[in-house]
């Protein structure tokens, strides 16, 4: 199965000059603990519900601090004719629950989550990814040391 077959298709995208406070209304609006951010239509980060509460906590940020401020800039991606069950197999990892999902122009198509992986494939491919991106530290790691 290929990724577009699981994928979700209508995305939100947040802007680095947004507030977190904006960024998280629209995660409440559409459910979702993730946003890509982008700019002058290119990828340039992903902001999550633990970004804010973490990052932007930590460092005492104001509900208006700038999405740039918090989002994590490393963008990991995949390709919708991928093989579904090798991109979950990635997810885990790199230890990330969501990824967005790209073209082969480079162009966000959508974005896949473990539980788009749990509902089209075998549950075994999303549960051995979930374990992994539950072990201890990885790209989304909250540690002090990583805060810009």
């Amino acid at each position: 199965m290929r990724v577009s077959e699981a994928m979700s298709r209508e995305v939100r995208i947040a802007s680095p000059d947004q507030s977190i406070a904006e960024a998280a209304q629209i995660m409440a609006e559409i459910d979702a603990g993730s946003l890509p951010v982008g700019e002058e239509d290119r990828l340039v980060g992903m902001i999550t519900d633990r970004d804010i509460a973490i990052r932007g906590v930590a460092k005492s940020c104001e509900p208006d601090t700038k999405v740039r401020e918090v989002m994590t800039p490393d963008v990991k991606y995949c390709f919708e004719d991928e093989d579904l069950a090798h991109v979950a197999k990635n997810m885990g990892n790199i230890q990330v629950r969501r990824l967005p999902v790209l073209n082969r122009q480079k162009r966000l198509v959508g974005i896949v989550s473990l539980g788009d992986v749990a509902t089209e494939t075998q549950p075994r491919h999303a549960g051995e990814a979930l374990k992994k991106v539950s072990e201890a530290g990885g790209l989304h790691g909250q540690s002090l040391a990583g805060i810009r």
